[in-house]
Protein backbone atom coordinates (compact mmCIF):
# COMPACT_ATOMS: atom_id res chain seq x y z
CA UNK A 1 0.00 0.00 0.00
CA UNK A 2 1.43 3.35 -1.07
CA UNK A 3 1.50 6.11 1.51
CA UNK A 4 2.72 9.43 0.20
CA UNK A 5 5.00 11.55 2.35
CA UNK A 6 4.23 15.18 3.11
CA UNK A 7 7.18 16.17 0.89
CA UNK A 8 5.77 14.15 -2.03
CA UNK A 9 2.32 15.69 -1.57
CA UNK A 10 3.67 19.23 -1.27
CA UNK A 11 5.69 18.73 -4.46
CA UNK A 12 2.48 17.93 -6.39
CA UNK A 13 0.38 20.84 -5.06
CA UNK A 14 0.69 22.91 -8.26
CA UNK A 15 -0.42 19.90 -10.33
CA UNK A 16 -3.46 19.38 -8.11
CA UNK A 17 -4.39 23.05 -8.36
CA UNK A 18 -3.99 23.10 -12.14
CA UNK A 19 -7.32 21.35 -12.72
CA UNK A 20 -9.63 23.11 -15.20
CA UNK A 21 -11.55 26.05 -13.74
CA UNK A 22 -14.65 26.12 -15.93
CA UNK A 23 -15.11 22.83 -17.80
CA UNK A 24 -13.90 19.65 -16.15
CA UNK A 25 -14.60 15.94 -16.29
CA UNK A 26 -16.33 13.43 -14.04
CA UNK A 27 -13.64 10.83 -13.40
CA UNK A 28 -15.36 8.48 -10.95
CA UNK A 29 -18.84 7.90 -9.50
CA UNK A 30 -18.97 5.80 -6.31
CA UNK A 31 -21.90 4.56 -4.26
CA UNK A 32 -21.54 3.57 -0.59
CA UNK A 33 -24.17 0.81 -0.12
CA UNK A 34 -23.04 0.09 3.45
CA UNK A 35 -20.35 1.12 5.93
CA UNK A 36 -16.89 0.58 4.39
CA UNK A 37 -18.37 -0.71 1.13
CA UNK A 38 -17.86 0.96 -2.25
CA UNK A 39 -19.39 0.36 -5.67
CA UNK A 40 -17.72 2.10 -8.59
CA UNK A 41 -20.54 2.92 -11.01
CA UNK A 42 -20.74 3.23 -14.77
CA UNK A 43 -23.77 5.44 -14.17
CA UNK A 44 -25.18 7.11 -11.07
CA UNK A 45 -28.62 8.59 -10.55
CA UNK A 46 -28.70 11.82 -8.56
CA UNK A 47 -31.91 12.68 -6.74
CA UNK A 48 -32.71 15.76 -4.59
CA UNK A 49 -34.31 13.62 -1.87
CA UNK A 50 -31.66 10.93 -1.45
CA UNK A 51 -28.49 12.21 -3.14
CA UNK A 52 -26.87 9.39 -5.10
CA UNK A 53 -29.50 6.67 -5.43
CA UNK A 54 -28.41 3.54 -3.55
CA UNK A 55 -25.91 5.43 -1.38
CA UNK A 56 -26.40 5.36 2.39
CA UNK A 57 -26.14 9.11 2.99
CA UNK A 58 -29.78 9.30 4.08
CA UNK A 59 -29.37 6.47 6.62
CA UNK A 60 -26.02 7.60 8.04
CA UNK A 61 -27.28 10.68 9.82
CA UNK A 62 -25.04 13.54 10.89
CA UNK A 63 -23.46 14.98 14.01
CA UNK A 64 -24.07 18.39 12.46
CA UNK A 65 -27.88 18.27 12.80
CA UNK A 66 -29.75 18.70 16.09
CA UNK A 67 -31.78 15.52 15.64
CA UNK A 68 -28.97 13.42 14.15
CA UNK A 69 -30.71 13.20 10.77
CA UNK A 70 -28.75 13.37 7.55
CA UNK A 71 -27.55 16.89 6.83
CA UNK A 72 -29.30 18.24 3.70
CA UNK A 73 -26.19 20.17 2.68
CA UNK A 74 -23.96 17.09 2.84
CA UNK A 75 -25.71 14.79 0.35
CA UNK A 76 -22.67 14.45 -1.86
CA UNK A 77 -18.97 14.46 -1.10
CA UNK A 78 -16.93 15.70 -4.06
CA UNK A 79 -13.15 15.39 -4.35
CA UNK A 80 -10.59 16.53 -6.88
CA UNK A 81 -9.65 13.47 -8.97
CA UNK A 82 -6.01 14.50 -9.34
CA UNK A 83 -5.46 14.60 -5.60
CA UNK A 84 -7.03 11.25 -4.79
CA UNK A 85 -5.40 9.55 -7.79
CA UNK A 86 -1.98 10.55 -6.51
CA UNK A 87 -2.71 9.83 -2.85
CA UNK A 88 -4.25 6.43 -3.61
CA UNK A 89 -1.47 5.35 -5.97
CA UNK A 90 -3.43 2.36 -7.29
CA UNK A 91 -6.52 3.50 -9.28
CA UNK A 92 -8.58 0.77 -7.58
CA UNK A 93 -7.98 2.45 -4.20
CA UNK A 94 -9.44 5.87 -5.12
CA UNK A 95 -12.96 4.92 -4.04
CA UNK A 96 -11.70 4.22 -0.52
CA UNK A 97 -11.66 7.98 0.12
CA UNK A 98 -15.43 7.70 0.60
CA UNK A 99 -16.59 10.42 -1.76
CA UNK A 100 -19.30 9.89 -4.35
CA UNK A 101 -18.00 12.15 -7.12
CA UNK A 102 -14.39 12.61 -8.23
CA UNK A 103 -13.93 15.50 -10.64
CA UNK A 104 -11.04 16.87 -12.64
CA UNK A 105 -12.11 20.42 -11.81
CA UNK A 106 -10.77 23.25 -9.68
CA UNK A 107 -12.90 22.88 -6.55
CA UNK A 108 -11.22 25.63 -4.51
CA UNK A 109 -13.41 28.13 -2.67
CA UNK A 110 -12.14 30.86 -4.99
CA UNK A 111 -13.40 28.98 -8.05
CA UNK A 112 -16.52 27.34 -6.57
CA UNK A 113 -17.88 29.40 -3.67
CA UNK A 114 -20.87 28.04 -1.77
CA UNK A 115 -23.97 28.41 -3.93
CA UNK A 116 -22.16 27.61 -7.18
CA UNK A 117 -24.10 25.17 -9.31
CA UNK A 118 -22.46 22.51 -11.45
CA UNK A 119 -24.02 20.67 -14.37
CA UNK A 120 -22.74 17.13 -14.75
CA UNK A 121 -24.40 14.60 -16.98
CA UNK A 122 -28.10 15.51 -16.88
CA UNK A 123 -28.01 16.57 -13.21
CA UNK A 124 -27.20 19.82 -11.42
CA UNK A 125 -25.61 19.98 -7.97
CA UNK A 126 -24.94 22.95 -5.71
CA UNK A 127 -21.82 23.52 -3.61
CA UNK A 128 -22.73 24.03 0.05
CA UNK A 129 -20.97 25.79 2.92
CA UNK A 130 -20.55 22.63 4.99
CA UNK A 131 -16.82 21.82 5.25
CA UNK A 132 -15.54 18.40 4.19
CA UNK A 133 -12.62 17.12 6.25
CA UNK A 134 -10.59 13.96 6.34
CA UNK A 135 -11.06 11.57 9.25
CA UNK A 136 -9.33 8.64 10.95
CA UNK A 137 -10.51 6.29 8.18
CA UNK A 138 -8.81 8.51 5.59
CA UNK A 139 -5.57 8.31 7.61
CA UNK A 140 -5.89 4.53 7.96
CA UNK A 141 -6.31 4.11 4.21
CA UNK A 142 -3.83 6.68 2.92
CA UNK A 143 -1.52 7.60 5.80
CA UNK A 144 -1.21 10.32 8.40
CA UNK A 145 0.72 12.63 6.05
CA UNK A 146 -2.11 12.44 3.51
CA UNK A 147 -4.63 13.33 6.22
CA UNK A 148 -2.53 16.24 7.45
CA UNK A 149 -2.04 17.46 3.89
CA UNK A 150 -5.73 17.49 2.96
CA UNK A 151 -6.80 18.93 6.33
CA UNK A 152 -4.10 21.60 6.50
CA UNK A 153 -5.68 24.58 8.32
CA UNK A 154 -3.71 27.12 6.30
CA UNK A 155 -5.05 25.61 3.06
CA UNK A 156 -8.71 25.01 3.90
CA UNK A 157 -9.84 27.33 1.09
CA UNK A 158 -8.16 24.96 -1.40
CA UNK A 159 -10.55 22.15 -0.39
CA UNK A 160 -7.87 19.51 -0.80
CA UNK A 161 -10.13 16.98 0.95
CA UNK A 162 -13.08 18.04 -1.15
CA UNK A 163 -16.41 19.77 -0.73
CA UNK A 164 -20.00 19.03 0.15
CA UNK A 165 -22.86 19.48 -2.28
CA UNK A 166 -26.54 18.78 -2.71
CA UNK A 167 -28.60 17.74 -5.72
CA UNK A 168 -30.85 20.48 -7.12
CA UNK A 169 -31.85 18.91 -10.46
CA UNK A 170 -32.18 15.14 -10.73
CA UNK A 171 -30.35 13.31 -13.46
CA UNK A 172 -27.76 10.76 -14.45
CA UNK A 173 -23.99 11.17 -14.22
CA UNK A 174 -21.30 8.98 -15.76
CA UNK A 175 -17.52 8.93 -15.75
CA UNK A 176 -16.38 10.92 -18.76
CA UNK A 177 -19.23 13.43 -18.52
CA UNK A 178 -18.32 17.09 -18.68
CA UNK A 179 -18.85 19.18 -15.56
CA UNK A 180 -19.47 22.90 -16.00
CA UNK A 181 -20.46 25.85 -13.86
CA UNK A 182 -24.09 26.88 -14.33
CA UNK A 183 -24.49 30.61 -14.95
Amino acid sequence: MTQRSMAELEAKLDYFLDSPADVGTVELVVRRPDVDQREVLDEGELDPAVGLVGDTWIERGSKRTEDGASHPDMQLNVMNARIISYIAGDPDRRALAGDQLYLDLDITEANLPAGTRLALGTAVIEVTEQPHRGCAKFADRFGLDALRFVNSPHRRELRLRGLNAKVVTPGVVRPGDKVTKVA
